[in-house]
């Protein structure tokens, strides 16, 4: 999957509209775009963020994706807690 980006000049401006598209391959051995999803008029930061969402799709459950920056947690949380993974053991499952 990827971003896809149509261009459309209505009124002498230049107007980008954007959609989530997955590349198929068909009967015949050609490969065909799908809409995936529809996103309209987005800005910069959200197009980051569409990318990002679309890398973690393509990934599936082979990577893990941090909800924070590394070394970075939210200040002024309390509720928010620290875990460092690389020191978390598992010891009696059931």
């Amino acid at each position: 999957m990827f971003l896809k980006r149509t261009q459309r000049i209505k009124d002498g401006k230049a107007h980008h509209y954007w959609s989530v598209v997955a590349n198929r391959r068909v009967l015949n051995g050609k490969v065909v775009q799908r809409q995936v999803l529809y996103l309209g008029e987005i800005n910069d930061s959200q197009q980051l963020a569409w990318r990002k969402t679309i890398e973690v799709f393509d990934e599936g459950a082979k990577r893990q994706v941090a909800l924070f920056p590394e070394g970075a947690q939210p200040a002024g949380d309390a509720k928010a807690v620290g875990v460092r993974l690389s020191e978390l053991q598992l010891k009696r499952p059931r």
